[in-house]
């Protein structure tokens, strides 16, 4: 069985090369795909041969970043493919967890006497993730619904019946529609509680309001319009399949708008792009935005 993993940058730190040597080791070859416009990255990439660097010159999305990365790997013959963000690291041995528990599945079919299940039908691994100090591993497994995209083995044929990601969706919610998609098609996702992936979630921030503590995810009013956007396109295509998560993904738009409003800087070029997001959707846009007010 033969693993190899895609890590998609845009304009990358010197952090990305620590959090490549967390995993480097345990996969046959990384395909780095980088979206940052402007400047080639290649120098940063040369410390590993199992490196091999695409530059898109562009930002072409995550979706489209990973497309080219599983398009190269099954080109290549890899069965399986690790999918990670520039910002996320493996704890020691977490990977190689990962890939005994799909290799044992196949050979035997079972894992300890708790999981029975289909190896042709387990489209996806996934890690447990560590977002912050208060974390405590456990042991077991899950069946999600949902996972993150970062961290992730995806069966690179089942990648293929589905017809991979989605790049019309650029970014957000790409790892929502992969997972509710698998799942649609009758697919398995499995997480592992003892593999540990260090994410790093982004600039959310703690506000006092009253006498109480709010946190807000403070994200970009261009993260803002395409989190709209695509969870009404996610809603339309799935909501028949899994109500209850899609009006789940609707509400908590409503409550971030108002989050926006209350504790956020630039509050309102970030309720003009939601509402950009919301026309847009109206109107069947997709792919990049192309708003710049």
């Amino acid at each position: 069985m033969k693993f190899a993993g895609v890590v998609v940058a845009f304009n990358p730190s010197d952090t990305v090369v620590n959090n490549i040597k967390t995993y480097i080791n345990n996969i046959d070859k990384l395909y780095v795909v980088d979206n940052s416009e402007n400047t080639n990255n290649s120098k940063m990439f040369l410390f590993n041969k199992k490196i091999e660097y695409i530059y898109n010159k562009k930002n072409l999305g995550i979706a489209k970043a990973l497309n080219i990365g599983a398009e190269r790997a099954i080109k290549d013959g890899f069965d399986w493919l690790l999918t990670m963000d520039q910002d996320s690291n493996f704890d020691n041995g977490a990977l190689k967890k990962m890939e005994e528990f799909i290799i044992k599945l196949k050979d035997i079919k079972e894992i300890d006497n708790i999981l029975e299940v289909e190896y042709k039908k387990v489209a996806l691994i996934a890690p447990t993730y560590k977002l912050d100090s208060t974390f405590e591993s456990t042991l077991g497994i899950n069946f999600p619904l949902m996972v993150m995209t970062s961290g992730n083995l995806i069966n690179l044929e089942i990648y293929k019946r589905i017809n991979g990601f989605k790049d019309w969706l650029f970014i957000d919610c790409v790892d929502f529609d992969y997972c509710l998609n698998l799942k649609q098609h009758g697919y398995e996702i499995i997480q592992l509680n003892n593999a540990i992936l260090n994410h790093h979630l982004g600039s959310g921030k703690v506000y006092r309001f009253l006498w109480m503590k709010k946190s807000s995810s403070n994200h970009s009013a261009i993260r803002r319009y395409y989190m709209v956007r695509n969870r009404h396109y996610i809603y339309d295509m799935y909501h028949d399949n899994f109500p209850y998560y899609c009006d789940l993904e609707i509400g908590r738009t409503k409550r971030e708008a108002l989050k926006v409003l209350l504790f956020e800087k630039n509050k309102i070029k970030k309720i003009r792009y939601m509402i950009r997001g919301y026309k847009d959707y109206k109107n069947g846009k997709k792919n990049e935005c192309t708003y710049k007010k």
